[in-house]
């Protein structure tokens, strides 16, 4: 029995990859939130310039 119990090797790498999971997922959603917010200001930018496009009046 004395061998049994020496046999057993714990990877501390195990419960690290454990302990991160939920911080990835948590950038992952944070980063994509990001992505969609920029996304949506490049499309209201496009948006806002195609309309003042379409008045005609000289600023100069």
């Amino acid at each position: 029995m004395a061998n049994a119990e020496t046999d057993i090797e714990l990877d501390d790498e195990d419960f690290l990859e454990e302990e991160e999971a939920p911080e990835t997922e948590a950038l992952t959603t944070k980063s994509s939130l990001t992505r969609r917010r920029q996304i949506d200001d490049y499309l209201e930018q496009r948006r806002l310039e195609k309309e003042l496009a379409d008045y005609d009046f000289d600023l100069d």
